[in-house]
């Protein structure tokens, strides 16, 4: 065989080898990590827990059974989370010491900023807003000033699940200040702080 022949044989084996390298490459199967979870979305929910203005027992007197709902949106930027979110809640009528007297609080909406840092599908946040507290006139009390504003914050920690579904704990910190009262004592002012603790339910769409 002549030396061009071999060459010629040598090339068109080496050609073949490396082709049928480059289909078994094509047809090994490859692999990809699954996808993050992903907390970017809109969510509503229900909330239900003990609004209180005595501490540290939760479940002391002056306390009252809360609950209500709420709706949000969540933006994921890397591991952090920011997001918006109102909630309205009735909070059973925990009571406030006032000069002759005590008051209760009913209803509370609220407007809230969030951010947080996500472990997965582990959220731990803070929150801080505004809040529009209901009071209600309470023993030897004549009068007061119903609705108030004050501001929030506070911080909890929320688990996703499958579904859609996540379940969040929360503790909420409220100051109301120059809440107005009328008693056999006359009219007097107070700054109001109010605690609520709650366990949430929220499915994600």
């Amino acid at each position: 065989m002549s030396p061009q022949a071999m060459m010629l044989l040598t090339a068109s084996a080496l050609a073949m080898c490396l082709n049928g390298s480059a289909m078994a490459a094509d047809l090994s199967p490859t692999y990809n990590d699954p996808p993050a979870f992903e907390w970017s979305g809109a969510y509503v929910g229900v909330h239900g827990g003990t609004a209180f203005t005595g501490m540290p027992n939760p479940f002391a007197g002056r306390n009252g059974l809360s609950g209500g709902i709420q709706a949000g949106y969540n933006q994921q930027v890397g591991p952090g989370i920011l997001g918006a979110e109102i909630e309205g809640s009735y909070l059973g009528g925990a009571e406030h010491d006032v000069e002759g007297g005590k008051i209760k609080e009913k209803w509370r909406g609220a407007a809230k900023a969030r951010a947080g840092l996500s472990f997965d599908q582990t959220l731990l946040f803070g929150t801080g807003g505004v809040a529009l507290t209901k009071f209600d006139k309470g023993d030897k009390v004549s009068s007061t000033d119903g609705w108030k504003l004050g501001y929030l914050v506070g911080a909890g920690i929320e688990q996703a699940f499958a579904g859609g579904l996540s379940a969040k704990v929360e503790y909420d910190y409220v100051r109301t200040p120059g809440v107005e009262t009328t008693s056999a004592f006359g009219k007097s002012k107070a700054t109001n702080g109010s605690h609520e603790l709650k366990a949430g339910i929220n499915y994600r769409f």
